[in-house]
């Protein structure tokens, strides 16, 4: 655990457009800090805390986590809380968690995921992002938010059957991957676009002020979905087509929940790359926090000379940009001159 000085912490929040950044960092380092087994926090974590409620309301909104890729996912620091319960509980029952699934390289053998950043793994995204989806709902702040009628489904139903207490029961984990991989099969949409739903979806939830609930969840992901299927997929899905996988919605229905979606985002849509490739390191931790580990396959003799390929090419590339950088600035200091010296025969 760092040590905290109170003034030069104080000085630093008071730079300006930093205030908000400095305050997500330590906010981190409190999350990440945070004692799972002693329920005692230390002196130096109430300090970080004190000083975090006092500077987050006036965060700036440049440091939306959507947005600015230093602040932290939201998902992610919702979801800590049951992790640490979950962590502490075991330790205090001396419960192992399950049989070691994990499988580990070896000299004879390298087990790699098929998951990258470039190109993540459909099935576990999905996963990950229902995951995050049902600790958005889970760890929702009790305020009393505004619930907007756009998403409410009890206004606007995706089905025919809506139970009259609906809204009083959290959906499962389950229900809500069962709901996203429906659309996603239907619609046949990458993985990419399973993550940038869940950064509109947290855009959304930050730009309108307002929490994902058991009344609204079903439309709100159905609109990100919407949006992220239009502006990231290369064969972009029209609003009729998701009539035809929810039979009971109209098309007016969903132009208008575009329509409103758009709005209420303030027509951003843009998803910078280290935003994305955040918000796709953090599913990872979350997936990694829950044991809902990536699948883990050999390494082929075709992917290992695959892998060579690509890390001969990225060396040759490294190479050459050297080459490049010494041919544009020589120091005066590595030049050596050939000094000749007379040759004295006796």
């Amino acid at each position: 655990m760092r040590n905290v000085n109170a003034i030069e912490v104080n000085d630093k929040f008071n730079q300006g457009k930093k205030l908000g950044q400095n305050a997500l960092l330590i906010y981190s380092v409190c999350t990440e800090t945070a004692d799972v087994v002693d329920n005692k926090p230390s002196i130096d974590d109430v300090s970080e805390r004190l000083i975090l409620l006092l500077l987050l309301p006036d965060l700036p909104m440049e440091y939306n986590p959507s947005d600015h890729p230093r602040a932290s996912t939201i998902f992610l620091s919702k979801s800590q809380t049951d992790v640490r319960e979950k962590r502490k509980s075991l330790y205090i029952n001396h419960h192992h968690p399950g049989p070691m699934r994990r499988k580990y390289s070896s000299c004879s053998t390298i087990f790699l995921d098929d998951s990258t950043v470039s190109q993540p793994n459909l099935k576990y995204t999905i996963k990950c992002v229902a995951l995050a989806i049902y600790y958005h709902i889970k760890n929702r702040d009790t305020d009393g938010r505004m619930l907007l009628d756009i998403f409410d489904e009890k206004l606007h139903p995706l089905s025919l059957e809506v139970p009259p207490d609906y809204e009083k029961h959290d959906p499962e984990q389950k229900q809500i991957y069962r709901f996203v991989r429906t659309l996603f099969s239907a619609a046949q949409l990458t993985a990419e676009c399973a993550i940038v739903t869940l950064v509109y979806l947290e855009r959304l939830l930050t730009y309108a002020e307002i929490d994902i609930c058991p009344a609204n969840w079903k439309r709100i992901v159905l609109g990100a979905i919407l949006l992220a299927s239009k502006v990231w997929d290369d064969q972009a899905v029209w609003n009729v087509d998701y009539c035809q996988i929810l039979k009971d919605i109209t098309v007016e229905d969903m132009n208008e929940l575009e329509r409103q979606f758009l709005e209420l985002l303030q027509f951003n849509i843009n998803v910078p790359s280290s935003v994305y490739a955040k918000y796709y390191f953090d599913l990872r931790s979350l997936a990694e926090a829950n044991n809902l580990s990536f699948p883990l396959e050999p390494l082929s003799r075709d992917k290992a000379q695959k892998l060579e390929a690509i890390s001969r090419l990225c060396d040759d590339k490294y190479k050459d940009l050297r080459k490049q950088a010494k041919k544009k600035s020589v120091s005066a200091d590595n030049l050596m001159v050939v000094r000749w010296c007379p040759a004295i025969i006796s």
